[in-house]
């Protein structure tokens, strides 16, 4: 197994600081080693190994996985480095990267250094909830317990990530598919039938009129458009730098008709269960709200929960705050109010998740039924708009010539 690399800073024999470098099997023999050349006062830090290879990252089912394996493994009775050595070596034959990682976090781990403090060292596979969680799970002795509720939390998460993906891809498709045919029958199409037109001299009606030069458009500054679209998006991301910008695009995606409602909802769900999760495995309230808000993905909603840790920072209830914000409806603050004041909060808080996470399903499900027929006849509206453009004009010449 290869030797860790170690900074050090100490005293001397005749109380001059000393820095410098060593490499050992774990941080006792980096101690004993520096003890026996006479250092005392010694700060022990093991180097930040240097990074070769994959990225260190993971995917969430990889993680949940690895979760999963890791709790029943400590449950089982096998020690915490061996158990995290054995999934390093299994994962690696999977995802390089991310069993370099853990095994990466196992030398630290090895060396002396707490797992909690050795998955910060990766915040690509491990996030704050991640090692908050875990953190709490060594200080409290459950870290196979936390463990298993991290997994059920991951799993809740990417569950409902993937029906949010679900229900976006069938409108996504189809509004690529209107944007080709249409593009299509602007350059491929249209145009043959407007030579005819040309040399037949025939008046023409004011819709072919228009789908002739929109045609024209296309055929001549088909570049334009695609430039075009390039410089919104370019915009978009340069605009979206800004903090003040997230936060009316965020104001602005919740107050949509159909679409907000929804997306509230699972910010709701995604708040109320991280925020149970987390306080039911241990970390202390305030570093809780600090958390959730960094991972509730809505600038409003984070400013919300920062200003409700300020306020409790204060000595004030949970829910005073919240009770002034219009993202957080009065059944929410009223049933975190009932578990904040009978003790019952991270119960609650699971409660609210479950009855949103219904309510995105039950939503989710609608939409779908919805959007299909919307899709379909705009689609429809579209190649029926073309072939009304061209076909009017040839009616009318059949008319005049019989």
């Amino acid at each position: 197994m290869a030797k860790l690399k170690f900074i050090y800073t100490a005293k001397s024999a005749d109380n001059k600081e000393a820095r410098g470098s060593l490499e050992a099997d774990t941080g006792e023999a980096a101690l004993a080693q520096l003890r026996s050349q006479g250092l005392t006062g010694i700060k022990l830090d093991i180097a930040t190994p240097k990074r070769v290879g994959p990225s260190r990252s993971c995917s969430a089912a990889d993680l949940t996985m690895f979760t999963r394996q890791l709790a029943t493994m400590i449950g089982a009775g096998i020690p915490l480095l061996e158990s995290y050595e054995i999934l390093s070596q299994q994962t690696m034959e999977s995802n390089k990267g991310f069993g370099m990682g853990l095994q990466e976090c196992a030398d630290m781990v090895r060396g002396g250094m707490e797992m909690s403090e050795a998955m910060s060292k990766f915040p690509k596979m491990f996030p704050d909830i991640y090692v908050n969680m875990v953190k709490a799970g060594e200080a409290s002795g459950q870290l196979d317990i936390i463990l298993n509720r991290l997994a059920d939390f991951l799993e809740n998460a990417e569950g409902l990530k993937a029906e949010i993906k679900s229900a976006m891809t069938y409108p996504v498709i189809s509004l690529l598919l209107i944007f080709g045919i249409t593009f299509y029958l602007m350059i491929g199409v249209v145009p043959k039938f407007e030579t005819m037109f040309v040399s037949l001299n025939a008046k023409l009606p004011a819709i072919t009129v228009m789908v002739l030069a929109m045609s024209k458009f296309t055929t001549s500054y088909w570049y334009l458009i695609f430039l075009g679209i390039g410089a919104v998006v370019f915009a978009y991301i340069i605009i979206m730098r800004s903090r003040d910008a997230q936060r009316v695009r965020d104001i602005v995606v919740l107050k949509m008709p159909v679409f907000g409602p929804l997306l509230q909802k699972v910010a709701l769900s995604r708040f109320s269960r991280t925020f149970g999760t987390l306080l039911s495995s241990g970390v202390p309230l305030l570093a809780a709200l600090e958390i959730v808000a960094s991972t509730a993905g809505n600038i409003v909603i984070e400013e919300t929960l920062l200003e409700t840790r300020d306020t409790v920072k204060r000595g004030e209830s949970l829910t005073s705050h919240l009770q002034t914000s219009w993202v957080f409806p009065p059944m929410v603050v009223k049933m975190m109010g009932i578990g904040e004041k009978s003790g019952a909060l991270e119960q609650l808080l699971y409660k609210i998740a479950d009855f949103y996470d219904a309510q995105v399903h039950a939503t989710v499900k609608s939409l779908t039924s919805l959007i299909e027929p919307i899709m379909l006849s705009v689609m429809g509206a579209v190649v029926g708009t073309v072939v009304i453009a061209i076909f009017m004009p040839i009616l009318e010449l059949q008319k005049q010539l019989s």
